[in-house]
């Protein structure tokens, strides 16, 4: 199908607009670096993801916005400077949710059984940023209640900034890649984190595995939040159940593991079976 002349109008008014946003962020002090690939300036780079990394650049929420970190199935993870309360320069993350190519139905899975956001629109765009404001709210809430993940700093409409966990620019290793302690040990621990976010923080983290696990220098840490579901969710014990067996499936050839059945009826306490 050949293109109008009022379509290619359209297109160039659109690339118009995000160079013009660019070169806003680059009068702020921000680029994108030359070193991602044109593919992943397009597809994560948009007008709307500029204007917002725009906004939050101008309100100095970030300093300045670095190299590629990690390509996920749904976002982009970017390192950037962050000014702290001291007037310091330390190091953040910037997560970008796709809006080409984010997961919709994946998404809307996770987001339309939840109370918190019953009410958002079901339009493509408007479920990924419920998704963005779902990872900052189940951040604060995961450390509120005293378990480790990166702290939430601010969100813009499809980007997350937060804390960036690693040492110096190096991230810290996955769980798979790295066990803190012994595999028994790293065991209990990951199950602690599955049981204390359920009692503590009233969250079921809704896709965790090793690959979202990652070892810091204290222990083992929580990260990509945006799934998880409060307990009233209709799919929430399924996630729950799915959580212990991903842990179970990963540390089976390690050490020692308990049975499922027994590990969910002990995070949920006798009382849910007498509902």
């Amino acid at each position: 199908m050949k293109s109008t002349p009022k379509s290619r109008d359209h297109h160039h008014e659109n690339l118009d607009r995000i160079e013009k946003l660019d070169r806003k962020l680059a009068e702020l002090g921000v680029r994108i670096k030359d070193e991602d690939s044109r593919k992943v300036t397009d597809e994560v780079f948009d007008e709307t993801t500029l204007l917002a990394l725009y906004k939050l650049v101008n309100k100095k929420v970030i300093t300045s916005l670095g190299g590629s970190i990690s390509t996920g199935k749904e976002a982009n993870v970017f390192s950037a400077g962050k000014t702290n309360e001291d007037g310091k320069e330390i190091g953040a993350a910037v997560k970008i949710y796709r809006l080409r190519t984010g997961n919709f139905t994946t998404m809307s899975d996770y987001i339309l059984g939840d109370p918190r956001f019953s009410n958002i629109r079901r339009t493509h765009k408007d479920i990924i940023f419920a998704w963005t404001k779902k990872e900052y709210s189940n951040l604060s809430r995961t450390r509120e209640a005293g378990l480790p993940c990166p702290e939430p700093y601010a969100f813009d409409r499809n980007i997350l900034i937060m804390q960036f966990l690693g040492e110096g620019i190096i991230p810290y290793p996955q769980m798979r890649q790295l066990l803190p302690k012994t595999p028994e040990e790293t065991y209990e621990e990951a199950l602690g984190l599955i049981r204390d976010l359920y009692q503590k923080a009233r969250l079921i983290h809704g896709d965790l595995s090793e690959y979202n696990i990652l070892t810091g220098p204290n222990g083992l840490i929580l990260i990509d939040m945006a799934q998880a579901v409060t307990p009233e969710h209709p799919k929430a014990y399924n996630f729950l159940f799915r959580d212990i067996k991903n842990i179970n499936r990963f540390f089976a050839s390690k050490c020692k593991t308990t049975d499922e059945h027994e590990l969910f009826r002990s995070i949920v306490g006798e009382e849910f079976f007498e509902i």
